[in-house]
């Protein structure tokens, strides 16, 4: 079992190095840290819990592509630029929502509720 996940665990580790996935982490540290100070019930912790492995997989996986795409060509290509793109929008979008489910969760604390 160990020999299955010891690869996983280097991954998100590596992670670490590189500066996009980095400052991932950091805003995931940030919204639990804010968590706390908030104090959430548990469904609002699921919402954050999620929405951070959301964001931080989707920026592992746009990594992933930029680094394979980077090595298959060095020269520019309009379908290696288009698969980059798409991969950072993925990036934007689960960025979007994470950013949306902080702010209702944010107003309901801080405004009363919605």
């Amino acid at each position: 079992m160990k020999e299955k996940f010891l690869p996983a665990f280097r991954g998100v580790i590596d992670g670490f190095r590189d500066r996009g996935i980095h400052t991932q982490y950091i805003l995931a540290l940030l919204a639990v840290t804010a968590g706390l100070l908030l104090k959430l019930s548990s469904t609002e912790w699921t919402a954050v819990v999620l929405s951070c492995g959301m964001v931080i997989s989707s920026e592992i996986l746009n990594t992933c592509v930029e680094r394979i795409c980077d090595m298959i060509t060095g020269e520019f290509d309009e379908r290696v630029k288009l698969i980059k793109d798409m991969a950072a929008g993925a990036v934007l979008v689960s960025s979007m929502a994470a950013l949306i489910t902080a702010l209702i969760i944010l107003v309901c604390h801080i405004g009363g509720g919605m």
